[in-house]
């Protein structure tokens, strides 16, 4: 099993979603993911794991990497909506990740990000994987 991910840009931040488990077979498109959000956007990464199943040690392991290698471009990583058990390896030495109950709280403690600013779409970019939950086949 494996993971689908969704990347959006939103004024002074990222948010990437992921879906699936992240486990050791998910790990190398996990870091293909984080190599892609650190290539585009600025500001904070919000990683949005709302309609994650689950995730094994392999899985949190690499969250701490991509938050080593966020950190490296100047780019916090913060969580949302951790999986069901609320924990997380203890990430001894690298960049502090802060947690938040869900994605909508994650968003409010960025003040870049205000009800002005998240209503221009035209200034958001979104990529995602083909088969991402909500893909739908376009009808144009």
């Amino acid at each position: 099993m494996t993971i689908e991910w969704r990347y959006t840009t939103r004024p002074g931040l990222g948010v990437l979603s992921l879906s699936g488990h992240l486990g050791p077979d998910a790990v190398k498109r996990f870091h293909g993911a984080i190599d892609w959000v650190a290539a585009r956007g600025t500001g904070p990464v919000i990683l949005d794991l709302t309609q994650l199943r689950g995730w094994s040690t392999d899985g949190q392991l690499a969250i701490i990497r991509a938050a080593r290698l966020l950190a490296s471009h100047e780019r916090p990583l913060h969580l949302a909506a951790i999986p069901a058990d609320g924990s997380l390896v203890p990430n001894e030495g690298g960049p502090r990740i802060p947690v938040h109950g869900d994605l909508p709280t994650a968003l409010a403690v960025h003040p870049t990000v205000t009800a002005a600013t998240a209503a221009t779409a035209d200034r958001e970019r979104a990529w995602r994987t083909s088969h991402w939950p909500d893909a739908r086949p376009s009808t144009a």
